[in-house]
């Protein structure tokens, strides 16, 4: 039997997407939206979600124009947004950088647009699926910052494969971002960090920290919450790209 994740529900038609390879990420939809999450999907995720980046829109793999992110600056991206509550602070914070935020979790980019509506920001764009179909069209060395704030931990063995921190998502990510340009990952699962601390290292990022103490610019997630009510220590790791 596959043990590739089943959604519980179909995928929001604005999130549909063709699958081809293995996917690190579990369910693409949970609870049944609320009609103020669903009234988002339809009316905001136009306007933020960045075009040509799936293969149906974009089947030759052309570079994206980054002219089509919004606001000036650097470009920041952040792996998995979750809730979108740190993607949104953040982008708060730094009006003068660019995000691009994906997440294929339809409840969580309904939550980030919730977010954004109620504190609206100008430079924020939204892949609602894949990174890795981002990584096939961003130009090399043009993210100044990644975020990957606890990413789904596969706890069984047998899925350790699945995790974000393996070759091969760590070395589309080094070809993507700026030699010198900072990877932040944090999370709750001890396992999940070893992992991450030998394979940064041999895809090209140079262990810069890694401690129990938040950054300073730190926005705590609802995941964090979470595992610090369940007893589970987070640990915070910076990487340099080599």
């Amino acid at each position: 039997m596959s043990d590739d994740p089943k959604p519980d529900l179909p995928p929001h038609p604005a999130l549909t997407a063709t699958k081809t390879r293995r996917n690190f990420y579990g369910r693409v939809h949970g609870k049944t939206l609320r009609s103020s999450q669903k009234t988002y999907l339809s009316e905001d995720l136009a306007a933020l979600r960045l075009r040509n980046v799936s293969f149906d829109e974009n089947p030759a793999r052309e570079l994206l124009d980054l002219d089509t992110v919004p606001g000036a600056g650097p470009l920041w991206l952040e792996v998995g947004f979750g809730g979108g509550e740190h993607l949104a602070h953040m982008a708060g914070e730094n009006p003068d950088v660019r995000f691009i935020g994906c997440e294929p979790y339809v409840n969580g980019v309904a939550m980030l647009l919730g977010l954004l509506r109620r504190n609206p920001v100008e430079n924020v764009a939204l892949h609602p699926g894949d990174v890795r179909d981002l990584f096939d069209v961003l130009p090399d060395g043009c993210i100044e910052k990644t975020f990957l704030n606890y990413p789904d931990p596969w706890p069984k063995a047998r899925h350790h494969r699945r995790r974000f921190v393996t070759q091969e998502h760590l070395q589309p990510l080094h070809r993507v971002m700026v030699p010198g340009a900072e990877f932040r990952v944090a999370t709750d699962i001890p396992d999940y960090a070893r992992q991450t601390l030998e394979e940064a290292p041999e895809a090209g990022f140079e262990l810069v920290s890694d401690t129990h103490e938040p950054w300073d610019d730190w926005f705590s997630t609802r995941y964090e919450q979470k595992a610090l009510r369940e007893g589970r220590v987070p640990q915070y790791m910076t990487f340099r790209r080599i």
